[in-house]
């Protein structure tokens, strides 16, 4: 399980996109390069890295679920996950 603040600074990550997004997104367009230089490093949409919402794992995200794959077996075993079962064959 990631620290507290790891998930809380991907989270604080993810609001300064949101915040910059247009503005990057017009001064991209303008090609002003000096002024899209001086915009804070962490609201570059690069920076962000998709986290499980369970537990904060940064590695094995599964997107169409949001979870890690590990978090992601073990409620599929439980039954937690609709329409999930194990494979069998």
């Amino acid at each position: 399980m990631a620290k507290e603040g790891v998930k809380a600074r991907e989270i604080k990550r993810a609001k300064l996109v949101a915040k910059y997004a247009e503005k990057r997104a017009a001064l991209k367009e303008a090609g002003d390069w000096v002024a899209l230089d001086a915009l804070p490093k962490a609201s570059s949409p690069v920076k962000l890295h998709n986290r499980c919402k369970l537990t904060g794992r940064p590695r094995g995200y599964m997107r169409q679920f949001g979870i890690s794959r590990v978090t992601f077996r073990e409620m599929a075993l439980e039954g937690k996950i609709p329409g999930v079962k194990k494979a069998s064959w």
